[in-house]
């Protein structure tokens, strides 16, 4: 609020003496404080104590920073200080980048990548952990929106960090940006303390301020006294540093130890009085007038003290009146304008206007009268009046002018609508592919735009309202808030009851401990959603379950969305996601079928069914549903990546490589990265290969798969050796990892060390049962231990997890024949040819079970075949050679021999 001259701040002087004591001692005195908070009721005059409070430290040379309800989240508050640090000299440069980077990345979680490795090799965990935990797309209401507003469950993390951070790991750069996303508080704290720590000793005190405590409280009370706990690693806080708050409620009991509170009261006669006489007030029966109907609220003394009231017969009413007195000598219009301008919540001149009607030429000046009101207060270029005068006014607007009170608001509401429109530009706001809820300034004019509607007809808009706050909540916590808030600010304002309470239930679900989740809860038990809210908000609550791993819950909740909104894109999409991640591949694209039909041209419903299609193998409908995404949204580094890696299957190479690379220009992600470098071995360039997967240890040294992914390249490449020691770092980082314990297994196999592959093979197989690759090598390694029975019984249990893997049926037929084994070999081999009638591999291998019966003939045809199909197939060349050496063609077998000097079983 407005803070009167600094010789004219009067009364406090108990507080004003605690916190200049309390400056006056040294940083390390044992009785210093770190700690103060000012409460009482609104009116009393908490404001006007930190402004003073401000002023002083400012005056002995203190770097401050003032925060309010503007902040919704820490990373809010900590973006409020820079700037006002920066403004007093003091940049926190390395903060301001974090902050930055952490806006940015909350925007990228949102498309991370969920792509699984194909073919036989063992599965990366790469961004389908991210998928597996819901961080893709929001399908709450809002595909744009940012989607991690604070931490996730510590249970989830608990039960999957190594998986999840892998995942992110996948999309970002480093493992710092993983915590940013994951742990946004925890993540920028350290930052914050360093830098906090260098500004402060360029300063004899540092004094940070947060007012309107009673709102920012929840969010901030437990990080402020985290940073004030001992941090081995981080530091402590500047041994200046005083923390200032001011709020309606006392500080929580317990956990404050030491806090100065400053519980404040109405000013006593004594401090009317004094106001009273630095306004030139002095005549006893006006001073008792305002005393008794001020009650000596700090605001309500001061705005009357400004008029100098003659006599006590000019002062009545504590608020609305005691304005109305203010503005006795003013024309009428400015009362006018005075009332009015209580109405928005946030005032500033393109509001003014609208509420105002007058002459251009007369608006300015006006505009400029109004914000040098004693009840009057301005940050950021926007007017609030105060609360205990805004409150009686807004009251006496509603019950003495209800239709003007309507008009207005309707007024206010159109034109907040008109400029949200505005920055819509010509976006709709359910098309899903504008992304408009990830507009804050889109967002912030929807939430005003709300309000007025609610307050011009609470009962006509309230359905409507709960509608919205679903699709705030699917933004993040802090912006489910700040709909909490405005709802109970409407009701309050328009005097309904069912807005209000909504607001205050709402507001304390979100303030707990997984907050959205209970919001959503609240809002399904109970009745006021109307129908497409309701299903908004099932859609959402499935989503939430999904990221815990409830996807038998989550898919319930989607269909209890379709049940209400058959149309529903989000609740399809969503439903695919979550049959995608438990493998049903076959619903997850009816699915997202649906959803293509519902929002056709939707890029990141398209990508996603693209990945579906990836993972059911679907490689060229994977590619076909990437070429239109990528048509859509060229930019889209996901899906770049994605048909990367389907063009790299279907042995595209030049145009998986040109695709990997626009990704990673676009997007340098590890994920994009390390199947790069697949690519990049698979063509033959070992040496850029290597460069992608070392580039990528060293940007994430300390993660599990990108670990394992270099280690299993060493193995592909023949240094069983290196293979199993970056294998066993990456089991080191993450010892329950399959992938890993497999891939080491198998170097160690191919090193003859079978009973160590064994280990290793056994563990990677309890981790997953149906882990068809680990159970081949396991095959490979009890054959060398001459275990035939286990060797068939992996084998079988391979092909009955994976029916339709060729090469998995190929290996059993090949164990067949070495095992002499020859008519289950013969027949498994013929099942694989009816399977793939062009394997040149299986026709040589059934050449070579033919020349083991003598059938010489049958055996040359065979061979024939297989070279006609892979003319540089050194394998067949070999085995065709032994058949013309048995038939005594000499000359024809040395030749063979010569284009084969050793067996190729590739």
């Amino acid at each position: 609020m407005a803070q009167p001259p600094e010789d004219r701040f009067v009364g406090r002087e108990a507080e004003r003496a605690a916190f200049l004591g309390n400056l006056e001692l040294d940083a390390g005195a044992p009785d210093r404080r770190a700690r103060f908070h000012a409460h009482g009721p609104s009116g009393v005059g908490k404001s006007f104590l930190v402004e003073e409070f401000k002023r002083l430290a400012r005056e002995r040379g203190a770097l401050t920073a003032y925060v309010d309800e503007d902040a919704a989240s820490v990373p809010d508050a900590l973006e409020m200080i820079c700037r006002q640090f920066a403004a007093q000299g003091r940049r926190m440069k390395p903060l301001e980048r974090r902050l930055a980077e952490y806006r940015e990345r909350r925007r990228e979680a949102e498309a991370a990548l969920r792509a699984q490795d194909g073919g036989p090799e063992p599965t990366s965990p790469g961004s389908r952990a991210v998928a597996e935990l819901g961080l893709g797309v929001l399908e709450s209401a809002v595909p744009g929106g940012a989607l991690l507003g604070r931490a996730l469950p510590a249970d989830l993390v608990a039960q999957g960090a190594d998986r999840l951070r892998a995942g992110l790991s996948s999309r970002f750069r480093n493992a710092d940006d993983i915590d940013l996303v994951l742990h946004p508080e925890s993540a920028l704290t350290p930052v914050f303390l360093r830098e906090l720590r260098s500004a402060a000793s360029g300063a004899p005190w540092t004094v940070l301020f947060f007012d309107t405590y009673e709102r920012t409280g929840p969010f901030l009370d437990g990080w402020l006294h985290g940073l004030f706990r001992k941090r081995d690693e981080h530091g402590d806080v500047p041994g200046n540093l005083v923390v200032v708050t001011a709020g309606q409620l006392p500080l929580p009991t317990g956990r404050w130890t030491g806090a100065v509170e400053l519980p404040l009261a109405p000013f006593t006669d004594a401090e009317t009085r004094q106001l009273l006489a630095g306004r030139g007030v002095l005549a006893e029966p006006v001073v008792a007038e305002v005393q008794r109907v001020t009650g000596g609220l700090p605001v309500l003394v001061s705005t009357l003290a400004e008029k100098r009231p003659d006599g006590p017969e000019q002062i009545e009413d504590p608020s609305a009146d005691a304005v109305e007195r203010f503005l006795r000598a003013e024309p009428e219009v400015r009362h006018d304008v005075a009332q009015l301008c209580a109405l928005p919540r946030r005032l500033d001149g393109d509001v003014f206007r609208v509420l105002v009607d007058l002459p251009d030429g007369e608006l300015g000046a006006h505009y400029r009268w109004l914000r040098g009101l004693p009840f009057v207060g301005e940050r950021g270029g926007r007017v609030r009046y105060h609360e205990v005068v805004r409150a009686p006014m807004l009251r006496q607007e509603r019950l003495h002018f209800p239709r003007r009170w309507r008009e207005r608001h309707r007024r206010l509401a159109a034109a907040f609508a008109e400029w949200r429109e505005d920055v819509a530009d010509g976006r709709a706001e359910h098309d899903l592919s504008a992304g408009l809820w990830a507009d804050e300034e889109w967002r912030e004019l929807r939430l005003e735009e709300t309000y007025h509607q609610l307050c011009a007809r609470p009962s006509a808009h309230l359905a409507d309202a709960l509608g919205l706050l679903v699709a705030a909540c699917g933004v993040d916590r802090a912006e489910g808030r700040r709909w909490a808030r405005m709802l109970q600010d409407a009701g309050t304002d328009a005097d309904h009851a069912g807005s209000a309470d909504w607001g205050r239930e709402l507001g304390e679900a979100l303030d707990a401990d997984n907050g959205v989740a209970r919001a959503l809860d609240l809002l399904l038990l109970r009745p006021g959603l109307a129908p497409h809210g309701r299903a908004e908000a099932h859609a959402l609550r499935g989503r939430e379950w999904r990221r815990e791993g409830e996807y038998a819950r989550a898919l319930e909740e989607y269909d209890r969305a379709l049940e209400l909104d058959p149309d529903a894109p989000l609740a399809h999409y969503g439903k695919g996601l979550t049959l995608q991640l438990t493998d049903d591949y076959p619903a997850a694209l009816a699915a997202f079928d649906r959803a293509d039909a519902l929002s056709p041209d939707t890029a990141w419903i398209i990508a996603e069914r693209a990945e579906t299609h990836r993972l059911a193998g679907h490689h060229e409908q994977a590619l076909t549903d990437y070429d239109r995404a990528l048509a859509l949204d060229p930019t889209d580094a996901d899906a770049l990546t994605g048909r990367a890696v389907c063009r790299h299957v279907l042995g595209q190479y030049d145009e998986a490589l040109a695709d990997f690379n626009r990704s990673y220009a676009i997007d340098d992600s590890l994920f994009t990265l390390v199947r790069r470098a697949r690519l990049r071995y698979t063509r033959g360039e070992s040496a850029q290969a290597d460069a992608d997967f070392d580039l990528a240890a060293a940007r994430a040294p300390d993660v599990a798969w990108i670990a394992s992914e270099r280690g299993d390249h060493y193995r592909l490449t023949g240094r069983h050796e290196e293979a199993v020691a970056e294998l066993g770092r990456a089991i080191e980082l993450n010892p329950d990892y399959p992938s890993a314990l497999a891939s080491r297994g198998a170097a160690l196999g191919e090193l003859g060390r079978p009973e160590e592959a064994l280990a290793d093979l056994d563990r990677a197989i309890t981790l997953e049962p149906d882990y068809t690759w680990a159970l081949v090598m396991r095959s490979r390694a009890k054959f060398v231990l001459g275990d035939e029975a286990g060797m068939f019984a992996d084998l079988d249990a391979a092909v009955a997890a994976e029916p339709d893997a060729f090469w998995i049926r190929r290996e059993r037929a090949i164990q067949y024949l070495e095992a002499g084994r020859r008519e289950e070999a013969s027949a498994a081999l013929r099942d694989c040819l009816s399977r793939e009638p062009e394997d040149a591999n299986s026709w040589a291998i059934l050449g070579e079970l033919h020349r083991l019966r003598g059938e010489y003939e049958e055996a040359l045809r065979h061979l024939d075949h297989a070279l006609s199909l892979s003319p540089d197939y050194g394998y067949a060349y070999a085995e065709r050679a032994r058949v013309y050496v048995a038939l005594g063609r000499t000359e024809e077998a040395r030749a063979d021999l010569e284009r084969s000097p050793t067996r190729d079983g590739s």
